[in-house]
């Protein structure tokens, strides 16, 4: 059964910073991209971020670039999501998602995104 578990949510006060992690069990993505949306209440899922099979290249919303960073570690089968400078907007479920297409260099649409974590509440207090 496959499995991505993300961890490291919480509440934060604006321009504070939080680091998300995604530990993905039952198969290796290592081949495959992986990604990170996110949902705010009344709003459709938006992609944040992607990473490249090797961790080489990674692509973000403009909403949150130069401030997030994707990175991964195939060996540990896991994605990471470092946010600074944190804004209330940026309050929203995060959810990691991992595709098992090969020959897909990136992403940023759901639909091509195969297995989703549960969730994790990121908080930004003004």
């Amino acid at each position: 059964q496959v499995q991505l578990v993300e961890s490291g949510g919480g509440l934060v006060q604006a321009g504070g910073s939080l680091r998300l992690s995604c530990a993905a069990s039952g198969r290796t993505f290592s081949s495959n991209i992986m990604g990170w949306f996110r949902q705010a209440p009344g709003k459709q899922r938006e992609f944040v971020a992607t990473i490249t099979w090797n961790g080489g290249s990674a692509y973000y919303a403009d909403s949150v670039k130069g401030r997030f960073t994707i990175s991964r570690d195939n060996a540990k089968n896991s994605v990471y999501l470092q946010m600074n400078s944190l804004k209330p907007e940026d309050t929203a479920v995060y959810y990691c998602a991992a595709s098992t297409a090969y020959g897909l260099g990136s992403s940023r649409n759901l639909g091509d995104y195969d297995y989703w974590g549960q969730g994790t509440q990121v908080t930004v207090s003004s």
